[in-house]
């Protein structure tokens, strides 16, 4: 058995993705051999090496991966733990017994699709920065939307901090009586609150958001609060 970097041995035994378990030994929260370790190029012999992270021993064995698609409801924070007590994504998939971690977030006012996954690698390929996956969104506004409105979306707009990248929309029902419209938009970033910010920028409160599909994989055919296994298509549509 050859050594391998700490870091990858905790992302390929379902801990979290490659960056946030660097964030892990950083923070010294990973033991080897009962000694605190915070350099990300220490090295671990898998099979005779002990390791340790907040107090839990990681286990040798390599589970099966794990690839889920849940249609999330909201409610529910995207996150394996939440310190004040709020329902988790985790409540709802309490059958599955192997850790897994969601891939990206949705916030708790957020409905639809999440992946959640025990393979660390695939997560953290799927969250880099560099790997542009489209993700489409149902939001439902307070107001009437407009082309123009959705021309500035397109574009990019301003959310504070960022400018955003060019996305696609398409305007699915104005309720003039009601003041309230619907449409959908397609971006391939993930900032916090991204979609909601957008809609700030454009004066049109969120009312209601919904993510109705990651790349190609829909929540179509899944009840809210359901979940289901990728197929092996799917997965390699994520990854290539």
């Amino acid at each position: 058995m050859e050594e391998i970097r700490l870091q990858k041995y905790l992302a390929e035994h379902g801990i979290a993705s490659r960056r946030k378990c660097e964030e892990y030994i950083l923070d010294g929260k990973v033991k080897v051999n009962g000694k605190i370790v915070e350099a990300l190029g220490t090295k671990i012999l898998p099979g005779k090496d002990r390791v340790e992270v907040e107090g839990k021993v990681v286990q040798n064995d390599i589970k099966k991966k794990i690839y889920i698609l849940l249609n999330k409801p909201i409610g529910y924070v995207t996150t394996v733990k939440d310190q004040f007590k709020r329902d988790t994504v985790m409540d709802l998939l309490k059958d599955i017994k192997t850790r897994i971690v969601p891939v990206g977030r949705l916030d708790m006012y957020t409905s639809g699709a999440l992946i959640l996954s025990n393979d660390g690698e695939f997560v953290n390929k799927i969250t880099h920065p560099s790997h542009e996956v489209e993700k489409t969104y149902n939001v439902t506004v307070r107001g009437k939307v407009t082309k123009e409105d959705m021309q500035k979306l397109e574009n990019g707009v301003d959310i504070g901090d960022y400018v955003t990248k060019p996305a696609k929309t398409k305007i699915l029902k104005v309720d003039e009586n009601k003041n309230i419209s619907r449409f959908q938009i397609i971006i391939h970033e993930g900032k916090n609150r991204q979609i909601r910010r957008m809609c700030k920028a454009i004066n049109k409160p969120v009312l209601a958001l919904h993510r109705a599909a990651i790349g190609k994989i829909s929540v179509k055919n899944l009840k809210i609060g359901q979940y289901r296994p990728l197929t092996n298509k799917e997965i390699e549509e994520l990854i290539k």
